[in-house]
């Protein structure tokens, strides 16, 4: 006698905390990756102010660096399916009001964002991308900037990256991130441990998009694209500040530790669809 098939809304459920695992996974591998070359820097070891893109750039000449790539880049389509799917799907139910569709409208952009580094590590694969940098986080400023209105949508971008990293500090400073977890999986030092980790990785990209957004203002103001600052960009700023190395090496650490906090997502996040 042949088993049932599984109801579709569970096999959906099923597929979406797949993505959901499989996309955590790669994000935290990036934040890794950045954290770690910013680490680096700050302690005079080499490294780099490094954001996403020229991260990821560092695996291509690393022993079975096409393997890593194409994985994460699997991943990083997934996590991007993943938030898609949530904006489109409402999964953390956050409703139609206008703070719900604000939420949703930030999982579409964190969806495509991640669905760009995704692409990326595809176009290393075929060796048709170059390492990217604060450049061509300029370039699109100016890009933007060209357009009728660009200065104003410039400028709201760089509000919304303003308003991302106050979130991350509320959710560091009131560990809203707790009712996501799945509590009965976890030791109570598990839990300590975890949410240490959570909050210093919150708090830190809390700090990196807030500078993020102050200089897409700033450039968005004077109407000139050279103010931009990307992820390297805004670690860069951290360090030539008194005291840099120790403000960078803090940061990096966060950032460290926030690409933990997205493999503590993988293993213990609850996805929801209802």
């Amino acid at each position: 006698m042949r088993a049932p098939h599984p109801h579709p809304k569970r096999r959906l459920k099923q597929g979406l905390a797949l993505a959901a695992r499989l996309g955590y996974v790669a994000k935290g591998v990036v934040y890794l990756l950045v954290g770690g070359l910013a680490a680096l820097a700050a302690a005079g070891l080499g490294g780099d102010h490094a954001g996403t893109k020229a991260a990821i750039n560092q695996l291509v000449h690393r022993p079975f660096g096409d393997t890593m790539l194409g994985l994460l880049g699997i991943g990083l389509f997934a996590y991007a399916l993943w938030r898609l799917l949530q904006a489109l799907l409402d999964t953390e139910m956050v409703g139609r009001g206008f703070k719900g569709l604000v939420t949703r409208l930030g999982f579409a952009i964190s969806g495509l964002i991640h669905a760009s580094l995704g692409t990326y590590c595809l176009d290393l694969l075929r060796h048709a991308a170059m390492a990217s940098g604060e450049a061509e986080t300029q370039d699109r400023t100016a890009l933007l900037m060209s357009h009728r209105g660009g200065v104003i949508l410039v400028f709201a971008v760089g509000l919304v990256f303003l308003g991302i990293g106050l979130r991350q500090l509320w959710r560091a400073l009131a560990r809203t991130y707790l009712g996501n977890w799945h509590y009965r999986q976890m030791s109570t030092g598990q839990r300590r441990l975890f949410e240490g980790i959570t909050r210093w990785g919150l708090s830190a990209r809390g700090v990196v998009f807030l500078i993020i957004g102050l200089f897409l203002c700033i450039a968005a103001w004077r109407t000139d694209p050279s103010q931009a600052q990307g992820l390297g960009g805004a670690l860069a700023v951290l360090a030539a500040q008194p005291f840099g190395p120790w403000l960078l090496g803090a940061v990096a650490l966060g950032l460290f530790g926030y690409g933990l906090y997205c493999l503590i997502n993988a293993g213990f996040r609850e996805t929801r669809l209802d």
